[in-house]
């Protein structure tokens, strides 16, 4: 059996389309609450570990790669808002500084865990409450972490990013190709 993507995200299936087409799509069924004193990095290493070794047991000829990305502003980890007003809250708190986004990829074969954190900042402009409200009332936010995707309308709030793009996107398409080449 091939390779295993362990998550339903649409934006980590198109990414991974650019390394390879031989994949199938298995979304990992985990508890995703946070330990008590867990750092983020922490939190989204073992997210991803979870998701790959849940997937790995019912599939263990298989190449099971799993995927987490977190936003994180002031070591506080900001998921996905789910409503207009936690989006709004969100973006607030985001307009006009900088923040951490950590995608973290686990590829299990045979027993063998390797794993990689991507760290990135992202520096958004000072945002006008009518960019925040327009840009909820799309409902793009709703189910990003950080109530936002670079990739789509919010890239228009983006001062700066020092990091890697693909990783503030969910799957960090060069570190997956050199982890997928080792094995």
């Amino acid at each position: 059996m091939g390779l295993i993507l362990a998550s339903q995200s649409p934006r980590r299936q198109e990414l991974l389309k650019k390394i390879t087409d031989d994949f199938i799509v298995v979304p990992a069924d985990i508890d995703e609450s946070s330990l008590p004193h867990e750092t983020p990095e922490e939190y989204v290493l073992r997210m991803a570990r979870q998701k790959a070794l849940t997937v790995a047991k019912q599939h263990p000829q298989a190449q099971v790669l799993g995927c987490d990305t977190i936003v994180v502003d002031n070591q506080i980890i900001l998921g996905k808002p789910y409503t207009s007003e936690k989006a709004y809250e969100m973006l607030k708190q985001l307009s006009g500084h900088t923040h951490q986004v950590y995608t973290a990829v686990c590829l299990v074969m045979n027993e063998k865990i390797t794993e990689k954190l991507v760290p990135s900042q992202v520096t958004f402009f000072e945002l006008t409450e009518k960019e925040i409200t327009d840009y909820v009332a799309t409902k793009e936010p709703l189910d990003k972490a950080g109530a936002y995707g670079i990739q789509g309308n919010a890239a228009l709030f983006i001062k700066e990013i020092k990091g890697d793009y693909y990783s503030i996107m969910g799957l960090p398409i060069a570190s997956v190709y050199r982890m997928l080449n080792q094995n």
